[in-house]
């Protein structure tokens, strides 16, 4: 599978799991839900006193592994680097994120009164690689 391929999987399968890097080096893993931008970067939110966040700005290598709703079926893999954009620069990318994963909010003010609220940022992340190349 092929960095526009994996895209394209991404796209249609929303449900991932994203793995960062403890400080001891030992994985973190964290079921999430993401979108993929215009640039093909995948892009999820968060909580900024998340582990995950605390993670990716101390080491910002990043694995998504990605499934269909068969949990045995197809399923994608990417490993990319991972950027934490907080508030106020995340907000338009918090209403794009939510655009794309899930369609229009039915109150544009409450959802952003919500994402300061929870004090939400966006993970970006730039694919550098994609798998599986073979079945296993």
């Amino acid at each position: 599978m092929d960095i526009d391929e994996a895209r394209t999987f991404l796209r249609e399968h929303r449900r991932s799991v994203l793995h960062t890097f403890r400080a001891d080096g030992r994985p973190q893993l964290s079921p999430i839900t993401h979108a993929v931008d215009d640039e093909g970067r995948v892009l999820v939110s968060s909580r900024e006193p998340a582990y995950k966040v605390r993670n990716l700005e101390r080491d910002p290598r990043v694995t998504v592994m990605a499934m269909s709703d068969d949990f045995f079926g197809p399923w994608a893999q990417i490993d990319g680097t991972a950027t934490v954009i907080h508030l106020p620069e995340a907000m338009d990318l918090l209403v794009d994120y939510y655009r794309r994963a899930a369609g229009e909010h039915p109150d544009w003010n409450d959802y952003r009164a919500a994402m300061e609220r929870d004090r939400r940022v966006m993970i970006r992340i730039d694919i550098e690689r994609a798998g599986p190349n073979r079945a296993g």
